[in-house]
């Protein structure tokens, strides 16, 4: 960047994560504090394309450090594909004045941005994302408040199911990854956890795990779903056939993306936030911000979309132990 940052944009791109609305306040407060002005973007890449900007101040962000969801909503655009598309992107930037811009999102959010980014607008990515699947950070908003909110409902499927001695079959979020799953399966004691990074067992391989485990006095069970693998309801039917236990799948879908954010999330987001407007106040750009061993660091856009993550193989195996 050439000269001082004037005018920073912000906009939430993509799925929505619990702690967006965190990160926008953070923005907004620690850019003003600085004599920026912040305009917010409706509805993601879409509403960058359709004008829909207006200008933020403190009292914008008033009161929704709490709330789940993004105040400034989000929406997928497939016209922000198109080289077109990314061209009306940043001329509408300019028409705006905006000189900077923070994409809160995930992979797909930094690609436009990285577009952008050559196009000649700064832009800075912070990872908003309830699957924690973006390989350069460790932690990723909105993913503790998934967990939990996961977790309490596999809680409460966990009551009944014990009651009338049920086998459970819960299918959490995870097109791609299985983090959510793995950390409900390991927190919540399932006999099993199906992830889309590892071979599916065999029916056959699964109905074995349970009736082994009512060999032993098991009284409930429980098996912990991605959404990458599915099939929740189809096995619920498989085992209840082979093993006359009663089977239920519950597929808890969208719920987890709502709800308030924990104080991890709202920590995180409030951070992220800040480090954006740092970033480009130190003049750069292209950049996505990062968690790394308890430090917030920030790495080239394109060099963050060409890293791949892996399980964690010591946790995977440990929920093999305990599960």
């Amino acid at each position: 960047m050439s000269q001082k940052v004037t005018t920073i944009g912000v906009l939430t791109s993509g799925g929505d994560a619990p702690g967006m609305n965190a990160a926008i306040r953070s923005v907004v407060r620690t850019a003003i504090s600085r004599g920026i002005k912040v305009m917010g973007i409706r509805k993601g890449y879409n509403g960058l394309l359709a004008g829909d900007v207006f200008e933020m101040d403190t009292r914008s962000v008033s009161d929704i450090i709490q709330r789940g969801g993004t105040i400034l909503q989000t929406a997928r655009c497939k016209e922000f594909i198109t080289a077109e598309g990314q061209q009306r992107g940043a001329d509408m930037c300019r028409v705006f004045g905006i000189d900077g811009l923070v994409v809160i999102g995930g992979d797909g959010s930094f690609q436009g941005a990285e577009k952008l980014a050559n196009l000649g607008i700064n832009t800075i990515g912070v990872p908003g994302t309830i699957d924690l699947d973006i390989a350069c950070t460790e932690y990723t908003i909105g993913f503790d408040t998934a967990v939990n909110t996961a977790m309490d409902a596999i809680n409460k499927i966990r009551d009944t199911s014990t009651s009338h001695r049920r086998c459970s079959i819960v299918e959490v979020m995870g097109r791609h990854a299985g983090y959510i799953a793995l950390w409900c399966a390991i927190n919540s004691g399932a006999e099993m956890v199906l992830l889309p990074e590892v071979p599916r067992p065999s029916d056959e391989e699964i109905v074995k795990k349970i009736i082994e485990n009512k060999n032993k006095g098991k009284k409930h069970f429980l098996i912990v779903v991605a959404e990458g693998v599915g099939g929740a309801e189809q096995l619920a039917q498989t085992i209840e056939k082979v093993t006359g236990i009663e089977s239920r799948a519950t597929i808890l879908g969208h719920l987890q993306r709502g709800g308030s954010p924990t104080a991890v999330d709202r920590m995180q987001a409030s951070m992220m936030g800040a480090k954006a407007v740092d970033l480009l106040c130190e003049g750069k750009a292209k950049r996505v911000v990062a968690y790394i061993n308890g430090q917030y660091v920030d790495y080239d856009i394109n060099e963050a979309l060409k890293m791949t993550k892996q399980l964690d193989p010591y946790m995977y195996s440990l929920s093999d132990i305990l599960c």
